[in-house]
């Protein structure tokens, strides 16, 4: 963290900037040149697509590669992509794709080669299963001959048409002797989707251009660039100041910040999202070794109970959510599909109900001292749990605030410790630093993945390789009907089987869904003509599950007298040289720091 720059809180506060140094600014368009800039509130955790889990990445990365199908535009339904056709075998074991002849953007050929490399890489390397380890967990074989690619399984597989890797170049790729290590900033990358990165300054931009050899023709744009800001309030002042063109996943009040500006058009539609608290209920590595600091009260089921019942969800939907939200009376899956969004009813049903909460811990034997804190059954340690947010991210602030008071009503203390982004995945996701954390992630049409990152397999190896867990869970019942799920190919059956995992987390409590965010985003309509969301009819923008919005966007062709370079040679990024003069009580920190701001995974 630099801490010579003066971090601020609020809008409306004037900055005079002395010295020699320049506001952080993205390229403005050149006349004649079509440009979109999207701004970030988190930055890239790898360029590499193999270890890279935030959504910011996996979205560049759907901008960039093709994968064997995509969700449909409308119906989010499997379509073709790299795989221009597949069969089946009888026994649903063995799956053969036709991979489209197309070429990469260095000019090489596209073959089903290239998918079996990939597919064996992320099988056989335990850095390379980082991203999507458990999405080749079934897969027995595979094989490639010149454009046919064969999969053959190791028992049939419901989900095998909404497989979320991205196929990579094998000429390119098979060079990377360590790929723990190996970031993916060699640019221009090779890319066979309808962009090119060609720049990336960590934790500040990366820039792609239009692939003019992408196989159903160039975008229709000629860059896009991504910004990345430290503080959400900053891009909601660089939209307003034509900074960029367009931001998603907006908290509420940056949001809100956006109403009566006539220049952009607010959207504000149903999300792919569940946020959640993570609880660390005892972490361990793929060996079944203890691994992190977690307090050992974590470990009862009883106490991890009488914290979901203590959580009044509404009230964090109304007061810190501003209402853009929904509670969350089910489980990961957001009510956005339909199909496979459980609810929880009846007794199962976790309520706001404090009484019920204190009646748990004290029937277990947490008992309360004169302090009113709660100490474990053998008087050893008090109840006092850290609640691990990200830093520079208030609404997590105002929401540890309020849980914490949630909390303080069952002898329950809650400390509010701020992590580096930087360090976030890492504590919460492999060395178990951690009591209780925020969470989310963004849902595929198809679940599994997200219902895969609360398998035995997705904890970290004992060397801290692979991974990808979000709660280190590993339960039998959990694996058993994740095992037949995968392999029940009647979807309303499979359905219910997915419902009845969300069902076992939601009483389990390894995780504790609070709501379901909205997707908030907004854009510059003098900057971008149109573009299309993902689904179609009321879907989302940034961050949906396909590179359809960002393919189909069309900018608004800027006037001489409307460019502007930047002030590096880049052209994307002015540098920051000059000191901050602050005038006013609480005001905007309109300089972008060199970190991300949240840790959202895909």
């Amino acid at each position: 963290m630099r801490k010579w720059l003066v971090r601020l809180a609020a809008l409306g506060v004037a900055l005079l900037v002395a010295g020699q140094g320049q506001l952080a600014l993205a390229q403005s368009p050149s006349a004649g040149k079509k440009i979109v800039r999207v701004g970030a509130t988190q930055a890239v955790d790898s360029m590499n697509p193999f270890l890279a889990v935030r959504l910011v990445s996996t979205s560049i990365h759907r901008w960039m590669y093709g994968f064997l199908t995509v969700p449909d535009s409308k119906t989010l339904q499997p379509s073709p992509d790299l795989a221009e056709s597949w069969t089946t075998s009888d026994d649903g074991l063995t799956w053969t794709f036709k991979i489209r002849e197309t070429k990469w953007s260095d000019g090489q050929p596209v073959t089903a080669e290239d998918a079996a490399w990939t597919f064996n890489k992320i099988m056989t390397d335990d850095a390379a299963k980082t991203a999507n380890g458990p999405a080749v967990e079934n897969f027995e074989t595979v094989t490639a001959s010149g454009q046919e690619l064969t999969i053959k399984l190791k028992a049939p597989q419901a989900s095998m048409l909404d497989n979320p890797i991205p196929i990579m170049p094998k000429h390119v790729w098979e060079k990377v002797t360590n790929l723990a290590d190996f970031t993916g900033d060699e640019y221009p990358a090779v890319t066979s989707g309808p962009y090119i990165a060609v720049e990336h300054q960590k934790d500040q931009f990366v820039k792609l251009k239009a692939n003019p050899g992408y196989w159903r023709g160039a975008p229709k744009i000629d860059e896009l660039q991504v910004v990345f800001y430290d503080n959400p309030a900053a891009s909601i002042i660089g939209l307003k100041n034509g900074e960029i063109d367009l931001i998603g996943r907006l908290n509420p009040p940056d949001f809100q910040a956006l109403q009566g500006d006539a220049n952009i058009v607010q959207w504000n539609k149903q999300g792919r999202r569940a946020a959640y608290l993570q609880i660390n209920h005892g972490a361990t590595t793929t060996d079944d070794k203890p691994v992190g600091d977690g307090h050992p009260a974590l470990k009862d089921p009883k106490v991890r109970q009488a914290l979901h019942y203590a959580i009044d969800k509404q009230k964090l939907v109304d007061e810190v959510q501003n209402g853009l939200a929904k509670p969350a009376d089910g489980s990961i899956v957001p009510p956005m599909y339909t199909d496979f969004f459980w609810e929880a009813s009846g007794d199962t049903k976790v309520g706001y109900d404090v009484a019920k909460a204190n009646k748990i811990l004290d029937d277990a034997g947490y008992k309360k001292g004169a302090d009113g804190v709660r100490t474990m059954p053998d008087g050893d340690k008090k109840l006092e749990f850290r609640f691990s947010i990200h830093t520079d991210t208030p609404i997590e602030d105002k929401l540890g605030e309020y849980l914490a008071g949630f909390f303080k009503e069952i002898g329950i203390t809650l400390t509010t410790k701020k992590v580096e982004p930087s360090k976030f995945s890492e504590e919460t996701g492999v060395t178990g630093l951690f009591d209780i954390a925020i969470s989310g992630w963004s849902v595929n049409p198809d679940p599994e993945e997200v219902l895969a990152t609360h398998l035995c397999s997705r904890r970290p190896t004992p060397a801290g390789e692979g991974g990808g867990t979000e709660s280190f869970y590993c339960d039998d019942t959990f694996e058993k009907l994740y095992k037949e799920q995968l392999k029940e190919l009647d979807r309303p059956k499979r359905a219910e089987l997915i419902k009845q995992m969300q069902e076992r987390l939601y009483t389990d409590a390894p995780v504790i869904a609070i709501y379901y965010p909205n997707d908030l985003e907004g854009y510059r309509k003098d900057r971008i003509k149109s573009i299309t969301s993902i689904p179609e009819a009321d879907g989302i923008l940034y961050g949906g599950s396909s590179f359809w919005p960002f393919y189909s966007l069309e900018a608004v062709e800027q006037s001489s007298s409307a460019s502007a370079e930047g002030g590096s040679n880049t052209g994307l990024i002015a540098g920051v040289v000059g000191g901050v003069v602050v005038l006013g009580l609480a005001g905007f920190f309109l300089m972008r720091r060199r970190k991300s701001v949240a840790d959202d995974r895909e």
